[in-house]
């Protein structure tokens, strides 16, 4: 017995307005020999507490995401959240959205803690661990999860916790 090939059918003109276009873009105005370079933890918390806003520092949690190139230099740097006092809203989806439409090669994360205790919380550490496999699935390599305070940081890297 032949099996006959299913016509597809057709396509509602009307539908297809309906439905959302997406674009991907970057634009940037700065050389790549300009772009600061990441070469330690240490040069992450400059580039990231001089972006700071300062008035939040130490008001409530925010987290950004530092999206550097092959050669890591910054790329740019995406706010992803700001919360309340004790928390804020990390969605890996959003985080790795930047940085594929960035054509990241590698993000380095953080976020600030108000109360000045850079010490990791459980959920910190879940969070790090669960961003690094969607780095890896995503050829995007997770360098560090920074926790910035007004005096310091701690790098998750640094300790051998990433």
């Amino acid at each position: 017995m032949e099996k006959t090939a299913k016509k597809p059918a057709k396509v509602n003109a009307a539908l297809l307005s309906r439905v959302a276009e997406v674009k991907l873009t970057y634009r940037s105005k700065v050389k790549p020999s300009e772009r600061p370079q990441v070469t330690s933890s240490a040069d992450s918390y400059r580039i990231l507490k001089e972006t700071w806003d300062t008035g939040k520092l130490e008001f409530v949690e925010q987290f950004k995401v530092l999206l550097l190139n092959r050669a890591n230099r910054v790329l740019g740097i995406y706010q992803l959240s700001t919360g309340g006092v004790a928390g804020t809203v990390a969605d890996p989806k959003l985080v790795f959205v930047a940085a594929l439409k960035a054509c990241a090669s590698a993000i380095v994360l953080c976020h600030n803690h108000p109360s000045g205790n850079t010490k990791p919380s459980t959920a910190d550490l879940a969070l790090t661990k669960k961003m690094k496999h969607a780095g890896e699935v995503l050829d995007i390599a997770v360098l560090d999860h920074l926790i910035l305070t007004s005096e310091s940081y701690y790098s998750l890297a640094d300790e051998g916790l990433l």
